[in-house]
């Protein structure tokens, strides 16, 4: 292996533009962890707030973006245990994806599903970690109950649409046009709402309320959420895309004994990542591995157009996920 390495830099917080290639060296694998051989890289909203100078990596991870990849274990570092080099993985990244090789802790790997190429397996850690964590860890969605997810035609919302109906809940999705509403239905939405021409306040109270709504709107959704929401209901905050700041009435939360939670993963201890990875792989990976769910494939892009792939991201026409090809596979 070359001691350098082909990445994406960001070069100065910016727009699309700011991502240039560079020439890196190639990481080593510290206690814990593995170094992989990228295939392909999957690109995710928390991207291209890293890019815009929003959203920082935490402490020794690598300031390149990236945060979930596929590709092949090429060397493994001392205390790791389950895996050999040559293997095939998934994995979720503290940073570093577009690049040719990549460190990660060992614990935050998955086996490709059977089935499955490199290219869709690298579609499943950012957001199957995400829905899994917020949606029944901490939203703790039951089968039968009502779960309306927001953005229902992204990579988080194609997510939680399949897990929710496969898990038995009711699903509910918004989305902001009639072929992104036709995308949420034939992945297990009961209902598809296209916000731009109902009220998803109006349809979910006509459904009793949501009993668990993610969200990443956040802005004027939030007052709206907690309307939307049934006695007893969660809301469970991702992201704000139209903004963290609004003035609430707060008294609905007592009277109606709603619960307001959120979380982000990046920041979460290397062990809470791990035991996520390992719910994971008990839980959803035979339905992935049985084709009864599996990744919604937006578009693809070489590393060196990582630009094009954040323009195509923001400009929010994709339906599902958005993935970079380094060596391809």
């Amino acid at each position: 292996m070359s001691e350098q390495m082909r990445a994406i830099e960001i070069t100065t917080p910016g727009g699309p533009e700011v991502l240039q290639p560079v020439s890196r060296p190639r990481p080593v694998a510290g206690h814990g962890q593995v170094v992989i051989a990228v295939a392909w890289a999957g690109v995710n909203r928390p991207d291209a707030l890293q890019r815009a100078g929003l959203y920082n990596p935490p402490a020794g991870a690598s300031d390149l973006p990236g945060l979930e990849a596929s590709g092949t274990i090429v060397e493994i570092g001392a205390g790791v245990s389950g895996w050999a080099v040559g293997d095939a993985v998934c994995a979720l990244l503290p940073g570093g994806g577009y690049a040719e090789y990549v460190a990660t802790p060992a614990a935050h790997c998955l086996p490709v599903p059977s089935g499955m190429t490199l290219k869709q397996a690298a579609c499943l850690p950012e957001t199957y970690f995400t829905v899994w964590s917020n949606v029944f860890s901490r939203g703790g969605l039951k089968g039968g109950e009502r779960f309306l997810v927001h953005g229902g035609s992204s990579g988080i919302g194609t997510t939680a649409i399949q897990l929710a109906h496969q898990f038995g809940a009711r699903v509910f999705a918004t989305a902001g046009s009639e072929d992104k509403c036709d995308a949420c239905r034939a992945l297990g939405a009961e209902v598809a709402i296209n916000y731009r021409d109902a009220d998803f306040v109006d349809v979910m109270k006509a459904e009793g309320g949501a009993d668990l709504i993610l969200d990443m709107v956040g802005g004027p959704y939030i007052q709206r959420n907690l309307s939307a929401l049934a006695d007893d209901g969660r809301l469970v905050q991702i992201a704000f895309l139209q903004g963290p700041k609004v003035e609430l009435n707060m008294v609905q939360l007592m009277t109606r004994r709603l619960t307001m939670t959120g979380s982000t993963l990046r920041p979460q201890s290397d062990l809470a990542k791990a035991r996520i990875a390992q719910d994971l792989r008990e839980a959803v990976w035979p339905l992935l591995e049985a084709g009864r769910i599996g990744p919604v494939m937006d578009s693809d892009y070489p590393l060196d157009d990582a630009s094009a792939a954040h323009a195509r991201m923001e400009g929010s026409g994709h339906i599902g996920k958005i993935v970079l090809e380094v060596a391809g596979g």
